[in-house]
């Protein structure tokens, strides 16, 4: 990491988030209405005849995607799916879906679109086509003061660390498990919660030494609890996010895509990613 990349990171840590923390992972399906009288892209026709267009989420991970008290979906990428469907001329329906289960929902037809800090990585492109919106990058939430002295993954061997299921982090130290074993040192324990909430509050009450998620959502927890969570060491593992589609659906990459433009174009998606606090993940 250049020393222009880690004050560009360092910097965006200090960000503070607007969103009320998340709440319950299952709940039933939230439609949003569009505000549009008309369409400024033009949506498949399926979309169009149904007047909708359903998005899956993992609605656990603040200020990205979570449920207020009152178990509405808000976020950036919320926000985001609110704006693709305005232009669409529908309205959005949010379903909140596991992690672990967001692509085996999109294939099942549960959903049209996925938009949940979903990870533009070739492995998910042998299986879906996916439009890129923003960057993330990874990070180490630990306890305050960092007890462990936690400053990257290679720090890990012999702690407990927290991860949602299914996620980039929880491959990440797979991977680094990998490294300590062929080096003969005792591989980090992970534990793995079904969603980022229950990996956060297994950190707070001391059960694992660190938790493991992404920047923006590790920057959200410390701007509400300064004086519980730390950082353990730089962000890492910077990546373009996308939406997910499926790739036997006709005209949907091509309209996504469409939208997309279109918000970059007229500053859109700038603009609600700074709402959120996340404005340096917009793609340059």
């Amino acid at each position: 990491m250049t020393p222009k990349e880690a004050a560009r990171d360092a910097s965006r840590w200090s960000l503070l988030a607007l969103a009320a923390p998340a709440a319950a992972l299952l709940i039933a399906a939230a439609a949003l209405p569009s505000t549009a009288a008309a369409a400024t892209v033009t949506p498949p026709k399926r979309i169009a005849a149904a007047g909708k267009i359903n998005f899956c989420s993992d609605m656990t991970s603040p200020p990205i995607e979570f449920l207020t008290p009152a178990t509405k979906p808000e976020g950036s990428d919320i926000d985001i799916g609110n704006a693709i469907a305005e232009r669409f001329g529908v309205k959005a329906v949010w379903h909140n879906i596991p992690f672990k289960g967001l692509i085996p929902a999109l294939l099942a037809k549960q959903c049209d679109a996925v938009i949940s800090q979903l990870f533009d990585k070739p492995a998910r492109r042998k299986v879906i086509d996916m439009v890129d919106y923003m960057d993330s990058s990874e990070a180490l939430l630990v306890r305050a003061g960092n007890p462990k002295k936690i400053h990257s993954l290679a720090d890990l061997s012999g702690m407990k660390v927290a991860v949602e299921n299914g996620t980039t982090i929880q491959s990440l130290i797979q991977a680094q498990n990998k490294t300590f074993d062929a080096a003969g040192k005792k591989p980090a324990e992970l534990i793995v919660f079904p969603a980022d909430t229950n990996a956060l509050q297994a950190l707070e009450i001391g059960q694992v030494d660190a938790y493991g998620t992404t920047l923006e959502t590790g920057a959200y927890y410390m701007s509400k609890a300064p004086k519980t969570f730390d950082v353990g060491g730089p962000p890492f593992h910077r990546i373009l996010t996308g939406i997910g589609m499926r790739k036997n659906d006709p005209g949907m990459k091509a309209a996504m895509q469409a939208a997309v433009d279109s918000m970059k174009k007229d500053g859109t998606l700038v603009a609600i990613l700074k709402k959120w606090g996340i404005g340096g993940d917009a793609l340059k």
